[in-house]
């Protein structure tokens, strides 16, 4: 026991004297933070609803590429030939290489969670839940990082396996691409990715249940951490000079593959593979039938105007607004050029793959009930949700939504009433219900987490109230 501590203390050590090991270890997490932070800026508590993923990535590299590169490299330099005549079981060596790293990705994830709680992010719901979901992120990553240290022979080969794990669940297994904007064939393709059980713990820790919405994924990341630390430890190799493929007992990489094709086969028959939400339930669509109607940008040479929909005699709250009221707004606003809420310029040319849907939208916005049903303010908040939801999955339409939605919006309203009602629109955030899936308009799109739909609303509300009453963006 007392080797075990030993060489936890030198491995650390070593470690936090290595100059390219502080680095890749502690700015890649924060460069990655950077990237998040400057791509979501524009939410109303930055990250927060991004740290599962952020923290999630912080392991991820420290465990499944500095883990592996420090062990292969060592390996090579002949260090571990010398550690074999120690009197230390191999057990030992392993469990203190795994808490070493455990030690060095936690110490990344402190620096992580304390430079996005100085730009702006609020402290988590459960932070106890959140430190235990951390680990049990640890000790999945860490197994899988000890089984690709002895699949390597060298560091080149460290390199290659890390990336063909790393960039896959990056992009298809939930870390960095959110779920909700991938296709449902690639949603089930995650189900069999450790990533995306370490995002979901984490971030419902950080904004949703704590453990009691988070239990099947720490299931999962106990099962297959399990199972790389064992396999590990029975294919541990002393010298460069063991190649895998003269090693015996090769019949230990079956239980890992096993615990992954087990957690993913566990989703699928469980029904989890469908994206749940821990914030508030998104309302479902209201259905309504195909019905030919003229278009909604420009109607025909000698079309009867449509009808302006009369104000309710007893005044609302929204229609006490003043200019002065509207004038307070927070008008710093993403580029229409940009990632989040763009809107193509006037007379852009429309692509051709996008244009038939853009034309099916503007037929469909004339009889979707939720922009007909309810009060103004209801109606014009779901009809900013035809933009939002595009805009929130990030496909190639998204730009030239919100053209149509103006569109349909602004023959039915006054100008003054109109500005009161974006402006109330974006005042209050949090009121009344958003639309979620607009499928039934031709886009392709549906946002698991209300949320976002809710931020980019009342983005698009503050530009529609900039053009509306003629002016530009500060």
């Amino acid at each position: 026991m007392n080797g075990l501590w030993q060489h936890l203390a030198i491995s650390l050590r070593l470690h936090f004297r290595n100059r390219m090991a502080l680095l890749y270890g502690y700015l890649f997490p924060l460069v990655f933070l950077a990237a998040f932070w400057v791509l979501y800026r524009h939410e109303k508590i930055p990250l927060l609803r991004h740290l599962g993923e952020l923290l999630t990535v912080s392991v991820l590299g420290g465990a499944c590429f500095g883990l592996p590169t420090t062990l292969v490299s060592e390996r090579e330099r002949g260090v571990w030939r010398r550690y074999r005549l120690a009197p230390v079981p191999t057990w030992a060596v392993v469990t203190s290489t795994a808490i070493a790293r455990y030690v060095i990705v936690l110490t990344a994830g402190l620096l992580q969670f304390a430079v996005a709680l100085a730009v702006g992010m609020t402290a988590p719901a459960h932070p106890f839940d959140l430190w235990l979901a951390f680990t049990a992120v640890s000790f999945a990553f860490i197994g899988l990082g000890l089984v690709i240290a002895m699949l390597a022979d060298n560091v080149p080969a460290v390199q290659a396996l890390g990336q063909c794990i790393f960039l896959p669940m990056l992009i298809i297994g939930g870390v960095a691409v959110q779920l909700a904007s991938l296709p449902a064939w690639a949603q089930h393709v995650s189900a069999f990715f450790p990533g995306r059980y370490a995002v979901e713990a984490l971030q419902t820790t950080v904004t949703g249940r704590g453990f009691a919405g988070a239990r099947f994924s720490l299931l999962a990341l106990a099962l297959i951490g399990a199972a790389g630390c064992v396999a590990g430890a029975k294919l541990f190799r002393w010298d460069a000079r063991q190649r895998f493929s003269a090693t015996a007992g090769r019949v230990w990489l079956l239980p890992v593959f096993a615990a992954w094709f087990a957690v993913g086969g566990l989703a699928e028959w469980r029904g989890r593979v469908a994206i749940s939400v821990d914030a508030e339930p998104a309302p479902a669509v209201q259905k309504t039938p195909p019905v030919a109607s003229p278009p909604a940008i420009a109607s025909p040479a000698g079309a009867s105007p449509p009808t302006v929909i009369p104000t309710p005699v007893a005044e609302p709250a929204w229609m006490k607004l003043t200019a002065a009221d509207i004038a307070k707004l927070d008008f710093s606003l993403p580029p229409d050029g940009g990632v989040v809420a763009p809107i193509a310029p006037p007379g852009e040319p429309l692509p051709e793959f996008i244009a038939p849907i853009v034309r099916d939208v503007s037929d469909a916005l004339r009889s979707w009930k939720p922009g007909l049903e309810g009060d103004p303010v209801t109606r014009v908040r779901h009809l900013l949700c035809v933009c939002a939801v595009p805009d929130a999955v990030q496909i190639p339409v998204e730009a030239y939504i919100p053209a149509v939605v103006l569109a349909q919006i602004l023959p039915l309203y006054t100008k003054e009433n109109l500005l009161k009602i974006l402006a109330w629109i974006a005042m209050n955030p949090e009121e009344g219900d958003v639309i979620t899936d607009v499928t039934d308009l031709g886009i392709d799109g549906a946002v698991a987490d209300a949320l976002v739909v809710r931020e980019r609303v009342n983005l698009y509300a503050l530009k529609f109230l900039l053009r509306v009453d003629g002016r530009k963006a500060p």
